[in-house]
């Protein structure tokens, strides 16, 4: 075994790193059940934190090599990740409603503990997430070959996770929106996590987006969103459906490209001595 692992170490962390990871989605899975599940749905992102620092420790690396730690620069890009994400994602909905026709109502009536909870409950599944397409095995592909490569790689996978959901892979249009779609959503994280070297960047913009789709701009007046779409397009020819697609993604890929060339980004200065 040791001869096999000097012989391919770059191998071997791979699949360490793999097993290593299915092991803590397995025993989170094991974890989160009954009260623990409804109370506090953290498990899973716990888990895969602790085999990231197993990861990184067996690198000789801290898991402030990631921004793992609670130092102020990365707790507020954690907020302005989650404003970017949800400013983001409102700006896009206004531009598809002046371009097809859709009207912002204001609901009402608010659930406010649906509406706030809801950043409780979804912090942990875009956590996940981040661990998995944007941490330890991320960064190691840049290191092995380059940032080009590994965007390639994990936007590919991330991209394979969300077309095989069962939302998705019944409906061919969603199919075609998804492929398109959620490469872009990895390059916004993986530039803003490459920016900030801090991957509680990332995960603040993919909470932001998260949250703003379920509870700031829905299509239902049921009190889970603050605002609502009484005449939701429901593109009944593919040239519409293929400009919704270009229009959605074109701005995305604009916030994007402007985290990309923030060049006095936020608070690097003030916590330069850090």
């Amino acid at each position: 075994m040791k001869s096999i692992i000097k012989k391919y170490p770059v191998l071997f962390k791979y699949v360490f790193a793999v097993l290593l990871f299915c092991f803590a989605l397995f025993l989170s899975g094991l974890l989160n059940k009954g009260l623990l599940k409804q109370y506090f749905p953290y498990s899973s992102a716990i888990c895969l934190f602790i085999a990231t620092w197993v990861l990184l420790k067996y690198d000789n690396k801290k898991l402030s090599s990631l921004g793992l730690n609670l130092k102020l620069k990365n707790l507020s890009y954690f907020s302005l990740g989650i404003l970017i994400g949800v400013l983001a994602f409102l700006c896009a909905k206004y531009l598809r409603a002046l371009c097809f026709g859709e009207t912002f109502n204001l609901s009402s009536t608010f659930n406010y503990k649906n509406i706030l909870y809801g950043f409780y409950t979804m912090l942990p599944m875009v956590a996940v997430e981040e661990f998995l397409f944007r941490g330890y095995l991320f960064k190691k592909t840049i290191e092995i070959s380059s940032v080009i490569k590994a965007n390639i790689i994990f936007s590919i996978v991330f991209m394979l996770m969300h077309v095989f959901d069962s939302a998705v892979i019944n409906s061919v249009p969603m199919i075609i929106f998804t492929v398109i779609t959620i490469p872009i959503g990895h390059l916004l994280f993986a530039t803003a996590l490459l920016k900030s070297n801090t991957l509680i960047f990332p995960v603040g913009i993919h909470l932001g987006n998260n949250w703003a789709t379920n509870h700031l701009i829905t299509t239902y007046n049921d009190g889970n969103s603050f605002l609502y779409i009484s005449n939701n397009a429901t593109f009944e020819t593919w040239s519409s459906f293929i400009i919704f697609i270009i229009l959605w993604n074109s701005f995305f890929l604009l916030i994007t490209f402007l985290i990309w060339k923030w060049n006095d980004f936020p608070f690097q200065n003030r916590f330069k001595k850090e």
